[in-house]
Protein backbone atom coordinates (compact mmCIF):
# COMPACT_ATOMS: atom_id res chain seq x y z
CA UNK A 1 0.00 0.00 0.00
CA UNK A 2 1.00 3.55 -0.57
CA UNK A 3 0.41 6.79 1.31
CA UNK A 4 -2.30 9.02 -0.17
CA UNK A 5 -0.02 12.03 -0.74
CA UNK A 6 2.59 9.93 -2.53
CA UNK A 7 -0.03 8.42 -4.82
CA UNK A 8 -1.67 11.82 -5.38
CA UNK A 9 1.66 13.27 -6.54
CA UNK A 10 2.10 10.36 -8.92
CA UNK A 11 -1.50 10.62 -10.15
CA UNK A 12 -1.16 14.31 -11.01
CA UNK A 13 2.02 13.67 -13.00
CA UNK A 14 0.55 10.60 -14.73
CA UNK A 15 -2.62 12.53 -15.57
CA UNK A 16 -0.60 15.32 -17.17
CA UNK A 17 1.36 12.83 -19.26
CA UNK A 18 -1.76 10.87 -20.21
CA UNK A 19 -3.84 13.91 -21.23
CA UNK A 20 -0.97 16.16 -22.33
CA UNK A 21 -2.61 18.90 -20.31
CA UNK A 22 -2.19 20.36 -16.82
CA UNK A 23 -4.13 18.80 -13.96
CA UNK A 24 -4.86 22.21 -12.49
CA UNK A 25 -5.68 22.50 -8.83
CA UNK A 26 -9.02 20.69 -8.71
CA UNK A 27 -9.13 18.96 -5.37
CA UNK A 28 -12.56 17.61 -6.30
CA UNK A 29 -11.14 15.82 -9.34
CA UNK A 30 -8.17 14.54 -7.35
CA UNK A 31 -10.39 13.14 -4.59
CA UNK A 32 -12.72 11.35 -7.00
CA UNK A 33 -9.88 9.83 -9.05
CA UNK A 34 -8.24 8.64 -5.84
CA UNK A 35 -11.50 6.95 -4.81
CA UNK A 36 -11.80 5.25 -8.19
CA UNK A 37 -8.19 4.09 -7.86
CA UNK A 38 -8.96 2.46 -4.50
CA UNK A 39 -12.12 0.85 -5.88
CA UNK A 40 -10.26 -0.39 -8.98
CA UNK A 41 -7.55 -1.97 -6.82
CA UNK A 42 -10.18 -3.78 -4.80
CA UNK A 43 -11.92 -4.92 -7.98
CA UNK A 44 -8.71 -6.32 -9.44
CA UNK A 45 -7.33 -8.30 -6.53
CA UNK A 46 -9.30 -7.42 -3.39
CA UNK A 47 -6.34 -5.52 -1.88
CA UNK A 48 -6.31 -1.88 -0.80
CA UNK A 49 -3.93 0.37 -2.67
CA UNK A 50 -4.19 3.46 -0.44
CA UNK A 51 -3.30 3.28 3.27
CA UNK A 52 -5.71 5.95 4.51
CA UNK A 53 -9.50 5.75 4.92
CA UNK A 54 -12.07 7.58 2.84
CA UNK A 55 -14.86 9.54 4.51
CA UNK A 56 -18.34 10.21 3.11
CA UNK A 57 -18.44 13.96 2.56
CA UNK A 58 -21.04 16.08 0.76
CA UNK A 59 -19.36 15.80 -2.63
CA UNK A 60 -18.47 12.12 -2.41
CA UNK A 61 -15.69 10.00 -0.93
CA UNK A 62 -12.79 12.07 0.42
CA UNK A 63 -9.35 11.35 1.83
CA UNK A 64 -9.02 14.00 4.58
CA UNK A 65 -5.20 13.80 4.23
CA UNK A 66 -5.57 15.33 0.76
CA UNK A 67 -7.67 18.28 1.86
CA UNK A 68 -5.79 21.41 0.73
CA UNK A 69 -3.39 19.19 -1.26
CA UNK A 70 -2.78 21.86 -3.88
CA UNK A 71 -2.21 24.55 -1.25
CA UNK A 72 0.73 22.66 0.23
CA UNK A 73 4.21 22.52 -1.17
CA UNK A 74 5.01 19.00 -2.28
CA UNK A 75 8.06 17.69 -0.53
CA UNK A 76 11.04 16.24 -2.33
CA UNK A 77 10.63 13.05 -0.30
CA UNK A 78 7.23 12.40 -1.86
CA UNK A 79 8.63 12.96 -5.35
CA UNK A 80 11.44 10.47 -4.78
CA UNK A 81 9.27 7.58 -3.56
CA UNK A 82 8.87 4.94 -6.22
CA UNK A 83 5.50 3.27 -6.57
CA UNK A 84 5.02 -0.34 -7.59
CA UNK A 85 4.10 -1.67 -11.02
CA UNK A 86 0.73 -2.74 -9.60
CA UNK A 87 0.06 0.82 -8.43
CA UNK A 88 1.10 2.29 -11.79
CA UNK A 89 -1.10 -0.22 -13.63
CA UNK A 90 -4.16 0.65 -11.53
CA UNK A 91 -3.61 4.40 -11.98
CA UNK A 92 -3.28 3.84 -15.73
CA UNK A 93 -6.55 1.88 -15.82
CA UNK A 94 -8.37 4.63 -13.94
CA UNK A 95 -6.96 7.37 -16.16
CA UNK A 96 -8.01 5.46 -19.27
CA UNK A 97 -11.55 5.28 -17.96
CA UNK A 98 -12.00 8.57 -16.09
CA UNK A 99 -9.44 11.22 -17.14
CA UNK A 100 -11.82 12.48 -19.81
CA UNK A 101 -14.43 13.58 -17.27
CA UNK A 102 -14.76 16.95 -15.57
CA UNK A 103 -14.55 17.13 -11.79
CA UNK A 104 -18.30 17.56 -11.29
CA UNK A 105 -19.07 14.60 -13.55
CA UNK A 106 -16.71 12.47 -11.45
CA UNK A 107 -18.45 13.78 -8.34
CA UNK A 108 -21.82 12.71 -9.75
CA UNK A 109 -20.39 9.26 -10.58
CA UNK A 110 -19.15 8.87 -7.01
CA UNK A 111 -22.65 9.65 -5.77
CA UNK A 112 -23.83 6.42 -7.41
CA UNK A 113 -21.57 4.39 -5.14
CA UNK A 114 -23.48 2.48 -2.47
CA UNK A 115 -20.62 2.86 0.02
CA UNK A 116 -20.88 6.64 -0.19
CA UNK A 117 -24.69 6.58 0.10
CA UNK A 118 -24.43 4.35 3.17
CA UNK A 119 -21.92 6.74 4.80
CA UNK A 120 -24.39 9.60 4.35
CA UNK A 121 -27.35 7.95 6.08
CA UNK A 122 -28.82 10.35 8.64
CA UNK A 123 -26.95 13.39 7.29
CA UNK A 124 -28.47 16.39 5.59
CA UNK A 125 -27.37 16.97 1.98
CA UNK A 126 -25.30 19.96 3.08
CA UNK A 127 -23.67 18.34 6.16
CA UNK A 128 -19.97 17.65 5.67
CA UNK A 129 -19.97 14.32 7.45
CA UNK A 130 -16.88 12.50 8.58
CA UNK A 131 -18.07 8.92 8.65
CA UNK A 132 -15.32 6.55 7.57
CA UNK A 133 -16.34 4.45 4.59
CA UNK A 134 -15.48 0.88 5.57
CA UNK A 135 -13.22 -0.89 3.10
CA UNK A 136 -15.70 -3.78 3.00
CA UNK A 137 -18.35 -1.38 1.69
CA UNK A 138 -15.99 -0.17 -1.05
CA UNK A 139 -15.32 -3.84 -1.88
CA UNK A 140 -19.05 -4.33 -2.45
CA UNK A 141 -19.01 -1.50 -4.98
CA UNK A 142 -15.83 -2.95 -6.49
CA UNK A 143 -17.75 -6.16 -7.17
CA UNK A 144 -19.90 -4.24 -9.65
CA UNK A 145 -16.94 -2.83 -11.62
CA UNK A 146 -16.35 -4.02 -15.16
CA UNK A 147 -12.59 -4.56 -15.14
CA UNK A 148 -10.57 -2.68 -17.74
CA UNK A 149 -7.02 -3.37 -18.91
CA UNK A 150 -5.19 -0.23 -20.03
CA UNK A 151 -2.39 -2.29 -21.58
CA UNK A 152 -4.80 -3.90 -24.05
CA UNK A 153 -7.30 -1.05 -24.18
CA UNK A 154 -10.24 -3.33 -23.52
CA UNK A 155 -12.37 -4.79 -20.77
CA UNK A 156 -11.24 -8.10 -19.34
CA UNK A 157 -14.51 -9.81 -20.21
CA UNK A 158 -13.84 -9.02 -23.88
CA UNK A 159 -10.83 -11.34 -23.81
CA UNK A 160 -13.28 -14.26 -23.69
CA UNK A 161 -14.58 -13.22 -27.11
CA UNK A 162 -11.20 -13.72 -28.76
CA UNK A 163 -10.95 -16.95 -30.78
CA UNK A 164 -8.48 -19.41 -29.39
CA UNK A 165 -5.33 -20.14 -31.34
CA UNK A 166 -5.38 -23.62 -32.81
CA UNK A 167 -3.11 -26.05 -30.99
CA UNK A 168 -0.95 -27.57 -33.72
CA UNK A 169 0.94 -29.74 -31.25
CA UNK A 170 -1.94 -32.19 -30.75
Amino acid sequence: MVKAKVLANYLVKAYEEFTDSPFGNSELKLQKLMYFIQREALAIDGQKLIDEDFEGWVHGPVLPELRFFFDEESSDDEDVVEISEREKYIVSNVLDQYAQYAAWTLRDMSHNEECWKKSRIGLDDSERGNVIIPIDDIKLDANTVRLYDSNWGMYLDEFDDEPEEPNYLQ
